[in-house]
């Protein structure tokens, strides 16, 4: 386990900003940054970093946290993983203390999974710059074949497998790797009739497969024979530590020039992807030759909303790919194409053009996709009225998928100009087409329009920002509410009215004292812990100090940690708009809240714990094993809890009402 002294130097390093826009645009708005949530699927942004704060939180799907719990939640890591991670990112040595053998298991597939593909990517990069096979195959082709600088092909860790069908298993092994991990990481394979191994990519150049923060999760080994019955690539298979779904080849490389120019490019191939660095362009990523998935478009959504499509001057393979072009769209992304001159590919183009000359290339010829459609498509339907119909078809499929309906509009009145179509009859057949793919989605939609629009022509009611616990509130609400006002207001001072008298009361010591009276913790372990770590702080700190949200933002325990962000953050989206001031619409201050809300939660969790104790005697009382004496013991404690239980419920009403 890593010392709490490293843990706190760790923590204190950390830039969430600049740790969290590694993955995803995050865009500065007033003192926080917004950006669209890479946990889950979205169009408009709900996830907010706050750098004063040090926490991210998500409005959308709930998830919050700090930089290293980020970590934890997008690599898929361990706690200790991600603190050795900013570590590393800031030159922090890590103190460890042995951790147990449970630990040691949880933590050593994965890590061990990625130990050996670091491992087999450096040999094969050395095979290739220093074994004469690897100089003489592997670098001709590199150099000779693809024009590939030394730099270029030491940027992207090229490597070559030696054709001796086993001898980069045998070596992994007496390297001290082990047998399961090179099976499951998909470098070897194992012979059905000894269990022996040989190399899936014998004979093959190299490609590393980064993933984003720039782990090797995979490889891809290109044959450079002709023999047709060879396959001409092979990938690794998927893992634990691999989905080639969720992959983009050369995103890792690409991320920082995406973002800078705010649009990606999408090629076919790993070739394509060096070839366009090298010369200079860099927003460049690839499927790695499979077909595009939604995982790998949103996963670019992180980075900009524009994508520029790059197909290859013989068409032979275009009407298959424009299927991604409809999944882009439906994820809310602006989608261009370029189509390169015959014959070329992005690689070959790249190699024969200046990085100016390419980008001047894509700007002269980039073509929306609707046009571009259309002047594929029309060369074979002209003069055929059932080819032109099935193109308007395909042409209405496409502006259906886009969710923005102010796009939409403007991509009907385009596709009724290019196909000399009525504007109506395409507005209907896109409504169909979405009424088809969406289901019920659009009427919800419409009918919370319209509740809406109710709504706002209604009187409005006194507005309550701090949605606060109720009656029926469950034991575990009850605690996180306490947990809250300890949090948010602990150090704040309310008034109380005693009898005639206004008493000048703490949160904290409130809540203190009333949890003391009755001997009481929270069953939730969670708000246990955060309990404890406020009592501590505020018997050192004192009455009406404020206990530094640190605390807890940087707590040990990432799972605490987590619980307290997603605390702190849960009523940042209630702001109380001067609009209502404007309209002499009363809005409760921090004192009037707290002085309802804080005796009320108190009472309220003080009478749920005395309802389960009420419901543990009364199952004792059902034990027919009891003799007289016990069975008269148990009816005192029951008469006991329900007279504090009366007494309790008369507080309650005085506060409710």
């Amino acid at each position: 386990m890593i010392d709490r002294e490293t843990v706190d130097r760790i923590y204190a390093a950390a830039n969430i900003v600049d740790i969290i826009g590694e993955y995803v645009t995050l865009k500065r708005k007033g003192v926080n940054y917004q950006a669209c949530c890479p946990f889950h699927n979205e169009k408009t942004p709900s996830f907010v970093v706050s750098p004063s704060k040090g926490v991210y939180k998500c409005f959308g799907c709930g998830k919050g946290g700090n930089a290293v719990t980020f970590l934890m939640e997008h690599e898929n890591i361990t706690y200790p993983e991600a603190l050795k991670m900013v570590a590393k990112r800031y030159g922090i040595e890590v103190k460890e203390k042995e951790m147990s053998e449970e630990e040691v298991r949880r933590n050593d597939d994965r890590e061990s999974m990625f130990a050996l593909n670091g491992w087999a990517a450096d040999y094969f990069s050395n095979y290739l710059h220093h074994e004469t096979e690897g100089m003489s195959v592997g670098m001709t082709y590199f150099r000779q074949k693809r024009g590939m600088t030394d730099a270029t092909i030491k940027k992207f860790g090229l490597g070559f497998c030696p054709a001796r069908g086993d001898r980069m298993s045998k070596d992994a092994l007496a390297a001290g790797y082990k047998k399961e991990f090179l099976v499951s990481t998909g470098l070897s394979l194992e012979r059905e009739s000894d269990g022996s191994l040989y190399d899936r990519f014998r004979d093959r150049v190299i490609f590393p497969v980064h993933n984003i923060s720039g782990r090797i999760v995979a490889f891809g080994g290109r044959t450079l024979r002709t023999d047709k019955t060879v396959a001409k690539y092979q990938n690794s298979p998927e893992s634990e530590i691999y989905s080639k779904k969720r992959e983009l080849y050369g995103l890792y490389f690409a991320k920082k020039a995406i973002q800078q120019l705010d649009f990606a490019i999408m090629v076919e191939g790993y070739t394509d992807v060096i070839s366009m660095h090298q010369a200079g362009v860099e927003n460049v990523v690839s499927s790695s030759g499979t077909s595009l998935t939604t995982e790998q478009i949103r996963l670019l959504n992180r980075f900009t909303k524009n994508i520029t499509v790059i197909y290859d001057g013989d068409s032979a393979g275009i009407h298959a790919s424009l299927r991604g072009i409809d999944m882009i769209l439906r994820e809310g992304m602006n989608v261009r194409v370029v189509l390169l001159p015959e014959p070329e590919d992005p690689d070959s183009f790249a190699r024969a053009h200046t990085a100016a000359e390419v980008q001047e290339y894509i700007r002269a010829n980039e073509q929306d996709f609707l046009a571009f459609k259309a002047k594929l498509l029309l060369e074979a339907a002209q003069g055929d009225p059932i080819r032109k119909a099935a193109l308007i078809a395909d042409m209405v499929q496409s502006i259906a998928q886009i969710p923005d309906p102010i796009q939409r509009s403007v991509y009907i009145k385009e596709c009724a100009r290019i196909m000399d179509i009525d504007e109506n009859i395409l507005i209907s057949e896109v409504a169909r087409k979405r009424m088809a793919t969406t289901g019920d989605r659009e009427a919800d939609e419409f009918v919370r329009r319209q509740t809406a629009l109710r709504k706002a022509e209604a009187p409005q009611p006194e507005v309550e920002f701090v949605k606060q616990v109720e009656a029926g509130s469950s034991t575990e609400a009850l605690e996180r509410e306490l947990v809250k006002y300890l949090l948010k207001y602990g150090h704040c001072s309310f008034e109380f009215k005693e009898g005639r008298t206004m008493v000048a009361c703490n949160v904290a010591e409130v809540i203190f004292l009333e949890l003391d009276s009755d001997g009481l913790t929270f069953r939730n372990p969670l708000y246990n812990s955060i309990l404890a770590t406020y009592r501590e702080q505020w018997k050192i700190l004192g009455t009406g100090v404020e206990v530094p949200a640190h605390f807890f933002l940087n707590h040990p325990d990432p799972e605490v940690c987590n619980a307290s962000v997603d605390i702190l953050t849960s009523d940042d989206n209630y702001v109380a708009s001067q609009l209502w001031r404007r309209k002499d619409i009363h809005v409760e201050s921090d004192a009037e809240m707290l002085a309802v809300g804080v005796p009320k939660a108190v009472t309220l969790y003080k009478s749920k714990v005395i309802e389960s104790y009420i419901k543990e005697w009364q199952a004792k009382l059902a034990d027919e094993s009891l003799t007289d004496e016990q069975v008269g013991e148990v009816i005192q404690r029951l008469a006991g809890f329900n007279k504090v239980k009366v007494t309790i419920a008369k507080k309650l009403q005085r506060l409710i009402l």
